[in-house]
């Protein structure tokens, strides 16, 4: 299992094997002489090739040991043996004296626990040397429930293993922390390079370097191609190898063939991230698998295969590496999609509104960055306050849950569904290759977590719309106001359907609205002005300010009419409405 370290890097954690004793027994012999003092409580070694062999052996019901490899070396180890009490097991653990504070410990902690938890394990007991107190801060820090008890210079230490809210918010927060770094390569790369960048102006590679450099990308950019020496004015190079610095992110346009190679030759070199745009890998077993072998014995994260691109508007970043028509505007929308037509049409309709993006990221095939990951960067991502999500498939969806049920308390997170039908499940899984769930499965899964699903992409992008132009409500508490009775009724259904609320106004308040309205409007809730009121600013005054004002206003004219379908809604603007539905009907216009 790939798991991320605290600056982002990436171990693998699997069992060990016989065939791991010589790199066990060497990740012992060179721990410096207070590391092993500390685990051992002795500087001696004659006894460690007993213990590699008995920690190498197959492992049962009693014990169990796991290691954490950066690449082919290994970095750390952690094992249990279960006492006379099948419920306790004895842990210890060993991490390379370079990597400590990494988050290697910890990583191998939480899987060894899950480990022995899954073989009716309860509790760990250890001993740890009062001077090691870096180990006993992995324990405390885990987020499991510990106590510590001190016997002199010995601390016994029990962790009880099975987890309640308080470690999956540790485990959350340490994986969100993780992941962000990780990600800093693929979305803040400070060098690029795009590889099968061609000289011919309508190649994918050629397209997407051109985008990169016009849209002026804070870093550096290379092209790499063996039969020039600039590209569009970028300077291009034979192979990776000869770049003059290592890219922080190669973006991939070559055949499909030739994937599994370029990413090898990326990670021996020490390139961080690869954004795999090339389609045909998923059919072709072969080379799909060549790609992800390479992806994970050099540690890289990876995006797509098969995907447009990528898009961070941040003007620290600028990195516009998608060979879309369309150039994405800087604005408050994350957008994770597994379609780049979708991304396409969404920025297109977007724009149309004078909205823009923070980021884009295309998943296409997602064989490592999924959506989960785009929601971690979100958490901690300030220029975001909403998310979009155009998803086929989940990877992990009770880790989609806590992540976006974490996130939407901070900011809306806005889901377009898809394959509604039996018949277009299967046209969806084809597109990407994806496992659609059912859709009763994926629209539980939204509602638990807080999701705002919708339909339709004219849906998206109105409730966007409406959540990037007006704050969230800090209630449930409606009052809907309208020029015109009729579509105020339809908004107070709307709202009542959906479980808000509509209050019965005070007294104090219908005699403030029957001062400011005409005689035969209506001053129960909804509020209806008449065509003819001309108060809407002194009405809003008059509300309660514990309630939610939610405008619906008619115009009667054509002009303004065009003007509502393209600018925000002046008259919403000081107050959070919390769904406003735009319907043009010439030649007038519902707001």
């Amino acid at each position: 299992m790939r798991a991320l370290l605290t600056d982002g890097r990436i171990v693998s954690i699997r069992r060990l094997a016989g065939s791991d004793a010589a790199s066990v027994l060497r990740l012992h012999e060179q721990l410096p002489e207070h590391d092993r003092y500390l685990r051992f409580f002795t500087l001696g070694t004659a006894r460690l090739a007993a213990f590699t062999a008995r920690l190498t052996a197959a492992d049962d019901a009693h014990r169990g040991a796991l290691g954490a490899f950066d690449g082919a070396e290994l970095v750390g180890v952690a094992h249990y043996d279960v006492l006379d009490d099948p419920a306790a097991a004895e842990v210890a653990l060993v991490v390379n004296h370079a990597v400590q504070a990494g988050g290697v410990g910890t990583l191998l902690l939480e899987h060894l626990a899950s480990l022995a938890r899954d073989r009716g394990v309860r509790r760990f007991v250890a001993e740890v040397l009062a001077p090691n107190g870096r180990m006993t801060r992995v324990f405390v820090d885990c987020g499991l429930p510990v106590s510590v008890d001190h016997d002199g210079s010995v601390q016994h230490v029990i962790v009880q293993l099975d987890p309640d809210d308080h470690y999956l918010d540790a485990v959350t927060e340490r994986e969100r922390r993780a992941d962000a770094a990780s990600l800093r390569s693929v979305l803040c790369p400070r060098v690029v390079a795009v590889i099968g960048a061609s000289r011919r102006d309508g190649a994918i590679g050629h397209a997407i370097l051109r985008r990169i450099a016009e849209g002026g990308f804070g870093g550096r950019l290379f092209a790499v191609n063996p039969h020039a020496t600039e590209i569009a004015g970028v300077p291009a190079y034979a192979s990776v190898a000869a770049l003059p610095e290592v890219p922080d992110l190669a973006v991939v346009c070559v055949p499909a063939a030739a994937v599994p190679g370029v990413a090898e030759d990326c990670g021996r070199r020490g390139v961080r991230a690869l954004l795999v745009i090339t389609a045909g890998l998923t059919g072709d077993e072969p080379v799909r698998r060549g790609l992800l072998d390479a992806v994970r014995r050099h540690g890289l994260r990876l995006v797509g295969p098969n995907c447009l691109g990528l898009d961070n508007t941040d003007p620290r970043v600028r990195l516009d590496a998608t060979f879309s028509d369309l150039a994405a505007p800087s604005g408050p929308v994350g957008v994770a999609t597994q379609s780049g037509g979708a991304g396409i049409a969404l920025l297109d309709q977007l724009g149309h509104l004078g909205l823009g993006v923070s980021t884009l990221v295309s998943m296409g095939d997602k064989y490592d960055v999924s959506g989960n990951d785009l929601l971690r960067w979100w958490l901690g991502d300030d220029p975001t306050e909403v998310a979009v999500l155009y998803l086929e498939s989940f990877g992990n969806p009770r880790k989609f849950s806590r992540l976006a049920r974490r996130l939407a308390q901070r900011k809306p997170v806005i889901a377009l569904r898809i394959g509604n039908t039996a018949v277009t499940q299967p046209a969806a899984a084809s597109h990407t290759a994806a496992a659609a769930p059912p859709a009763a499965t994926r629209d539980a899964l939204y509602h638990q977590a807080g999701v705002i699903a919708v339909d339709t992409l004219t849906e998206l992008v109105a409730t966007t719309a409406v959540l990037c132009w007006q704050p969230v409500p800090g209630g449930s508490r409606v009052v809907v106001l309208s020029n015109a009775g009729a579509v105020g009724v339809l908004a107070a259904d709307a709202c009542a359907s959906d479980g808000l609320s509509l209050p019965e106004l005070s007294e104090h308040t219908r005699a403030t609205l029957r001062e400011l309205l005409p005689q035969h409007a209506s001053v129960d809730n909804p509020v209806d002005t008449t065509l003819t009121s001309r108060s809407m600013s002194r009405i809003r005054a008059a509300c309660p300010t514990t309630t939610t004002l939610h405008p619906l206003r008619v115009a009667v004219s054509s002009s303004s009419a065009s003007k509502a379908t393209t600018e925000p809604p002046t008259a919403a603007a000081s107050f959070p409405p919390l769904d406003v539905r735009m319907i043009t009907s010439p030649p007038s216009t519902v707001k």
